[in-house]
């Protein structure tokens, strides 16, 4: 089967999900022998260029999309200025600067992004459709990386005659935090598309399947949950756990993934007689729109005389990451929005590492997948640090909890079944639409 996967870039600032996700899910697809074009927008992709998996050059350049947004003149500029401005070296720059960008300005861009053919941003998406129209370039099928990406998928039918398959993650909390009218305008477009653009939907759990089933009015037989799957040969568990315990913290650093919850709490154990040695290490990395919430975390640890006992490790590369799990006792990732899915859960209990994590969203399904974790009620710093401390204060508890986690993603998270997952959904959706 010939796919293109269609993947906004995040410009290699954070731990992006949504970006790992697609890169293992092609890679993995590639493996079982299928041909996969991926096709990044906006920013460039978390990849290394040993990967070889970005094969087809940025479309949509973040900075084109802004100026065309606010600029007329900009939607008639040549092609000469418009490649400069997509060019890496200058996406690259701007990408940590992308949270800044206004809730009104992206508001606007996200509505005219799903107006497709009737947004400011025509001139990208008739170079998209030109490109892969190319016969070398022609698919079997259209891999949208999530339903932000909808406003393509008329065009792209009308233009490939293919389906067009969309999957679904953590969409929800975008468009609910844009400004009115917008957020209403995009869950108006986004039904409309639903219903007569989109030939089926891949959702990452039971539990945001049902909720996107409701947000996009679509029927739930047009949506197949397959969970995230990860290479299960690269993830090498610690020899021994860490001699220190430490609590670990892997997602991107900003408010909405509780880190100023998690480091209440790490406060408050060490205040705990048999904990006064934890220490606290944090990754995922972060953009610029994030800087006064980590200066404020650095200056509350600094007034707790506890900031020399935090590590905030930059690097979140694979490798970093690996070596980072292999150095922590648990990982804790307070979500205040209930989340579609946690790679960060798979990713540490491949190495052998326990979880403690809110009773939200689709976390629970993967503990009770993995049998991996703790699952903790509440939202505050009394309730994680009281779902922390047993495991840190029992080295053997966590291990054998980790252990048990671990033997869980083996036997219901292999990249490798997913990938055969996908290719039959991929395959019926296919049928269906040649009739």
């Amino acid at each position: 089967m010939k796919i293109i996967q269609i993947t906004p870039g995040s410009g290699d600032n954070f731990y992006c999900e949504n970006c790992l996700r697609d890169l293992e899910m092609v890679k993995a697809l590639r493996s079982l022998g299928h041909d996969v074009l991926m096709v990044p927008l906006y920013l460039p992709l978390q990849i290394k260029k040993d990967e070889g998996v970005a094969n087809a050059p940025i479309f949509y350049g973040g900075v084109n999309v802004y100026l065309q947004q606010k600029f007329t003149l900009f939607q008639k500029t040549p092609r000469w200025l418009d490649k400069w401005l997509d060019s890496k070296r200058l996406l690259t720059w701007v990408a940590p600067k992308a949270g800044m960008t206004s809730s009104r300005d992206l508001g606007e861009t996200t509505v005219s992004m799903l107006k497709g053919e009737h947004g400011h941003q025509i001139k990208e998406l008739h170079r998209l459709m030109d490109w892969l129209a190319l016969e070398e370039n022609r698919p079997d099928v259209v891999c949208l990386s999530n339903v932000l990406l909808a406003g393509l998928a008329e065009s792209l039918k009308a233009r490939l005659q293919v389906p067009v398959v969309c999957w679904l993650q953590d969409e929800e909390c975008f468009v609910d935090t844009l400004e009115q009218p917008y957020a209403g305008e995009a869950w108006n477009l986004l039904q409309e598309i639903s219903g007569e653009s989109i030939d089926g939907f891949v959702s990452v759990s039971e539990f945001y399947k049902q909720r996107m089933v409701s947000r996009l009015n679509v029927n739930e037989s047009k949506v197949k949950v397959i969970p995230l799957g990860i290479n299960l040969d690269l993830y090498t568990p610690a020899p021994d756990p860490p001699i220190v315990p430490v609590i670990g913290f892997l997602s991107r650093l900003c408010r909405l993934r509780g880190l100023d919850t998690l480091v209440e709490a790490f406060i408050q154990l060490r205040q705990t007689e048999s904990l006064s040695n934890v220490r606290l290490h944090m990754a995922g990395g972060s953009n610029t729109a994030d800087e006064p919430f980590i200066a404020s975390l650095k200056s509350r640890l600094d007034q707790a005389g506890l900031l020399g006992d935090v590590l905030f490790e930059q690097d979140f590369t694979f490798e970093a990451r690996h070596r980072f799990l292999q150095g922590v006792s648990v990982v804790c990732v307070p979500e205040t929005e209930p989340a579609a899915h946690a790679l960060y859960v798979l990713e540490a209990l491949a190495m052998g590492v326990p979880v403690v994590e809110p009773y939200m969203g689709a976390i629970p399904e993967l503990i009770e997948t993995t049998q991996g974790g703790v699952l903790y009620q509440g939202e505050n710093a009394d309730a994680v640090a009281q779902a922390l401390e047993p495991l840190l204060a029992d080295p053997m508890k966590a291990r054998t909890l980790g252990d048990k986690g671990r033997q869980g993603v083996l036997e219901h998270f292999d990249i490798k079944d997913v990938a055969a997952s996908i290719i039959a959904y991929y395959d019926t959706v296919v049928s269906q639409a040649r009739g």
